[in-house]
């Protein structure tokens, strides 16, 4: 090994530099490392998630054939006394290889104390064709010998002074670029450690002194040198990412530094102007993209701007684990793969057949989570060698597109949003167009920040709409039920579509003895807030609903819930309870629009109720009204959205529901599509909740019920009055098994009851029984052993009959089951 000393030469601010692609490094003073950029691992095979905080000892063998006992080229510098340090040292790479590496060292106090600075190249491409050189921030189409011949180049790695501190400070602010990512103060520490040491140099065949300046600045320089032979660019190169782009600690690039007002343009910007040109596009993105939260627009929004204008084929393409509305598919599929969907195309090709066999859109594309590209990493490619084009376009997870790839030039960007990689933006030029530079990969990489932020936030959007029509669902009767004696539809409009939920609800509760609740209410507000407080109401009037309390006084134990959940929570609600046996209608209100009633002949009329007052307010009485409603009525409830009209009263409103908005052959699902069609418009913004009921009630014929006496020998009655009506039914096959259930059922009820026991039998579709006592205790369904003598009765009942439940009424209890009617 030949330690070089720092030559004597100062460099000469001549504008001229050799740009290097440089791996840098640093190991911290307990040995570990603690810093890893890229182009360390390109040069090394070593990922920077497999060196970060491990110690660097052992990591980098300076031999083909390592000796036991012999050091590797970290452990070498790290030795090393000087403070500085240039020289060529091979290693050996992960995967065995040797590696001719020049080496810069810097022992410096940042940026964790006493740490070790490296600095390297490949010497082997340098020393074959020379390194590649730039005057100021313009590339020349020239390699370090001088010409663009090709020949062998001798390379001397060296540590040099730099007279003019203006110089000094252009050089060290350029090298700052692939230096640790720490604050500016530190990276201002550090730069300034190293210009006393010598800056990195290399001195080409021993007469030309050269400072080195990192290649991956080149987003500030002009394209690759063009092969005279073919009039492009010889190979692709991967751009400069912007530090936004990558990952996690690998964005080890900061943004490139300004360049300074007095520089004269190069070459590159001149034809066509081509920063003016760039700067249009990023307006126009700006003004086109993101007009709508829905995803597909916005990424064709975002392919409609860059063709033709800056590419002749664009498409997008997102991770589709963070958009789908369901679960990834798995077949096939291990925990390492990427599933991105195509989601926009956009080309300008006079054959499209070919493109959109290629790349249909919608697509799903599976992509090993290791594929090249990444979907984290920008790429540039020039020019595709079509010896080439098929491996791209398998690494892009494309076969298909591989006939298209040749002669053509193509940029790859990630979508990255708020730390979120998205999915990923490809680029392409025809053969006849100018090819893609660096500074073209930095503008579609802006283009895609910036409409990555709009697919971010559709992304967000979806999210919400999904989370809020999930509550919607979970807090809205999906279907009407089926009851006995009446058919029921209903309908919502939430009056903010973009939240989907809102504060109105309704229900249709089955009650015992064939009846049914009816509720529609309305809670003060819009949005999510609103709507949790209607789902704490709606939840607590099914709970009040099932013990069967009357009215008016559910009505009082839900004001006296919405007082202990807080003095804002108001509501307005009307409840109604029909029994379609004795075709009566009960209800009770509490500060909501009335009811509307419209009678079997025709004629509609507002139900004169008293009003009360919203729950949540207190202090006023709630009243129960009983109403007959005959066979063939229609019952309409409904919340103030629909029939307030702007500019006019809410009576208004109203009675243009109430005139003749109903006719007797309808079902209730066209009489709820004529009420909306008829009072609502899209210009209203409040929720509308919409409950339409007809009441056909139950014939007296299908219903039998009797009164036992308090004497467990009334238990054969009750036997025999079933056995007798069945028969008048014709469901004799239907006897023995309700005979049985039936004596359980009264027997139970007997041994609890006080002063009253009920047993009816309805035939509704179906054959329901129920038994009715005074005691408010439910019976238990429990598990009787071998020698019990009781407790099988309700495991009978459970077994035996489709459906059976227990509900508490305002006195006592009813327990019921249900028997399919034979055929």
């Amino acid at each position: 090994m030949t330690r070089l000393p720092t030559t004597t030469t100062p460099l000469a601010a001549t504008g001229v530099s050799a740009l290097v692609r440089l791996a840098v490094l640093c190991v911290g003073p307990d040995g570990d490392v603690s810093y890893w950029n890229r182009g360390a691992e390109e040069l090394f095979g070593h990922r920077w998630e497999a060196v970060f905080g491990r110690p660097a000892a052992g990591l980098l063998p300076h031999t083909a054939g390592r000796h036991p006992g012999e050091q590797d080229a970290l452990e070498v510098l790290d030795d090393l006394t000087r403070s500085a340090w240039a020289g060529a040292l091979p290693t050996t790479d992960r995967d065995g290889g040797v590696k001719d590496v020049v080496w810069w060292s810097y022992r410096i106090m940042e940026p964790a104390g006493r740490s070790l600075l490296v600095i390297a190249a490949n010497a082997r491409p340098l020393r074959d064709t020379g390194p590649r050189l730039a005057l100021g921030d313009h590339l020349l189409p020239y390699t370090a010998d001088g010409t663009t011949a090709r020949g062998a180049v001798r390379i001397t790695p060296r540590l040099a002074p730099v007279a003019d501190p203006a110089h000094a400070e252009h050089l060290t602010g350029r090298l700052g670029s692939v230096l640790p990512r720490v604050s500016a103060g530190r990276l201002d520490r550090i730069v300034r450690q190293i210009v006393p040491l010598g800056y990195p140099a290399v001195e080409v065949d021993g007469t030309v002194l050269l400072p080195v300046l990192p290649e991956e600045h080149g987003t500030t320089v002009a394209p690759d040198p063009v092969n005279p032979a073919t009039g492009r660019t010889a190979r692709p190169t991967r751009p400069a990412p912007h530090p936004e782009l990558l990952p996690g600690p690998r964005a080890d690039v900061p943004a490139p530094a300004p360049v300074p007002a007095t520089t004269t343009p190069g070459p590159s910007l001149a034809p066509g102007h081509v920063l003016d040109e760039q700067l249009a596009l990023l307006r126009e993105t700006g003004a086109k993209v993101g007009t709508t939260l829905d995803l597909e627009t916005t990424a064709r929004e975002l392919c409609g701007v860059t063709v033709p204008r800056f590419a002749d084929f664009a498409a997008v393409l997102v991770v589709d684990q963070l958009f789908s509305d369901t679960e990834p598919p798995k077949d096939d599929l291990s925990g390492d793969t990427i599933i991105a969907r195509r989601v926009a195309v956009a080309h300008t090709d006079t054959t499209p057949g070919a493109w959109a066999a290629a790349l249909p859109e919608g697509e799903l594309i599976p992509l090993p989570a290791d594929s090249t590209p990444r979907l984290g990493e920008p790429l540039l490619v020039p020019v595709i060698d079509p010896a080439l084009a098929r491996d791209i376009a398998l690494d892009l997870g494309v076969p298909g597109l591989g006939p298209l790839l040749p002669e053509r030039s193509m940029v790859v960007v990630p979508l990255t949003a708020r730390g979120t990689v998205l999915g990923r933006m490809c680029f392409l030029r025809h053969p006849g167009r100018r090819p893609f530079d660096a500074k073209d990969a930095a503008t579609a990489a802006e283009v895609a920040a910036r409409g990555a932020v709009h697919l971010d936030n559709a992304r967000l959007h979806r999210l919400e709409s999904r989370a809020a029509a999930t509550l919607q669902r979970s807090m809205m009767p999906t279907r009407p039920p089926r009851i006995p004696g009446v058919r029921i539809a209903h309908h919502y409009m939430p009056g903010d579509r973009q939240a989907q939920v809102g504060g109105d609800w309704f229900d249709a509760i089955q009650l015992p003895g064939g009846r049914v609740a009816l509720i529609v209410g309305d809670v003060m507000g819009h949005g999510l807030l609103s709507a949790a407080v209607m789902g704490q109401f709606r939840t607590s009037v099914i709970t009040m609903a099932a013990l069967d309390l009357p009215p008016a006084q559910l009505l009082r134990h839900l004001d006296n819930l919405a007082h202990r959940l807080g003095a804002e929570h108001l509501a307005t609600c009307v409840y109604a309870v029909y029994d379609p046996i004795h075709r009566s209608l009960t209800l009770a209100n509490a500060g909501h629009i009335p009811p509307v009633l419209a009678r079997h002949d025709g004629r509609s009329e507002l139900l004169q109720i008293p009003k009360g007052a919203p729950i949540g307010v207190g202090g006023v009485p709630f009243e129960t009204v009983e109403i007959p409603v005959p066979d063939g009525s229609w019952l309409v409830l409904c919340t103030d959205g629909l029939v307030e009209v702007r500019g006019q009263g809410i009576d208004a409103g109203l009675a243009a529901l109430c005139s003749n908005v109903i006719e007797p052959q309808q079902t209730p699902e066209d009489v709820c599509e004529q009420i909306l069609s008829r009072v609502h418009s899209d210009d209203r913004r409040d929720d509308v909740a919409l409950l339409v009921a007809n009441f056909q009630g139950i014939p007296s014929e299908d219903v039998a019920e009797w009164r036992l006496a308090m004497d467990l020998s009334d238990v054969r009655r009750a036997r025999a009055l079933t056995r007798e009506q069945l028969a008048r039914w014709g469901l004799h096959g239907l006897s023995d098994l309700t005979e049985l259930l039936v004596s359980e059922l009264v027997t139970n009820a007997l041994r609890v009851a006080s002063h009253e026991v009920s047993l009816r039998l309805m035939r509704v579709g179906k054959l329901l029984v129920e038994v009715s006592d005074d005691d408010h205790n439910l019976p238990q369904l429990r598990r009787a052993d071998a020698d019990d003598e009781e407790g099988r009765g309700l495991a009978l009942v459970s077994n035996l009959s489709r459906r059976w439940g227990t509900s508490r009424k305002a006195v006592g209890k009813v327990v019921w089951f249900e028997l399919a009617l034979p055929g």
